[in-house]
């Protein structure tokens, strides 16, 4: 794993943090660039089920290491390089079957409240701050990251975001829609790991290709098509939905196996 990343397996959850507490968890060249390869780890892994995302100590992730932006964006070529590496991480998280959560204390601001994004869940600690900030560096927010944002929160918010730079509370983040839900100091983690165990006792049939129909609409897509129809055909012939009605009508949890 790279510097500054850490990944564990935690029974049928995966964890990845960042893991630079004293520079407010920013996230290097390097920590982009691995996201990928490690949602295609989790994807590979039969045994996990839900991907989370959180920061070591008091904060999420202050956003991008600008103390790089001097070698690695420099000229025009070097920023297009780099913001297609920051562009591999977002689309691989977008793109996951599987569920991931972002698990937000403290800051969450640029690149981090991008990451936060680009999850399938936000949930905050009261106290967790909000922003995103190309606006007071000069730089143009790319367009994925742009869509993500204004199809989750609206574009009179994501202008508010964007043009201002300014920063929200965790309490004005759930009002707009930015994250599901916040909780008190100290039960954050309890609460992401009790949603998590939730998600695992689902039909994972159910969840990945739900996951997959709410992804295409969000590209765009405004009709279902061929691979729509295959995931829902392939849901209703599988075990799992045999395990749910039976479950159902004998008034008994389901014990799905699709894994």
């Amino acid at each position: 794993m790279v510097e500054g990343l850490e990944f564990a397996r935690d029974g049928e959850v995966g964890r990845l943090v960042f893991a630079r507490p004293e520079k407010k968890n920013a996230i290097t060249h390097g920590m982009w660039a691995a996201i990928p390869e490690v949602v295609a780890e989790v994807e590979a892994d039969p045994a996990l089920k839900v991907l989370v995302i959180s920061g070591a100590g008091q904060d999420f992730s202050a956003g991008a290491d600008i103390s790089e932006f001097r070698d690695l964006r420099s000229t025009a070529d070097g920023a297009a390089a780099y913001d297609k590496v920051v562009e591999g991480a977002v689309t691989a998280l977008a793109g996951m079957a599987k569920p991931s959560i972002a698990m937000i204390r403290g800051n969450c601001i640029g690149g981090g409240c991008q990451i936060s994004v680009a999850c399938d869940f936000r949930f905050a600690e009261e106290g967790a701050r909000f922003g995103i900030t190309p606006a007071k560096l000069g730089i143009v927010y790319d367009f994925l990251s742009t869509r993500q944002l204004v199809s989750l929160i609206g574009p009179a918010h994501a202008r508010y975001f964007l043009l201002s730079g300014q920063l929200i509370d965790a309490a004005r983040a759930r009002e707009i829609g930015l994250v599901n839900d916040t909780f008190a100091a100290g039960s954050l983690a309890d609460e992401v790991g009790a949603f998590a165990e939730t998600l695992c006792s689902r039909s994972q049939a159910s969840i990945r290709g739900m996951n997959r129909i709410i992804g295409k609409i969000l590209a765009g897509h405004g009709e279902g098509d061929a691979e729509v129809e295959a995931i829902r055909s392939a849901a209703i012939h599988g075990e799992d939905y045999a395990e749910g009605v039976a479950a159902f009508l004998e008034r008994r949890p389901p014990r799905f196996t699709h894994r």
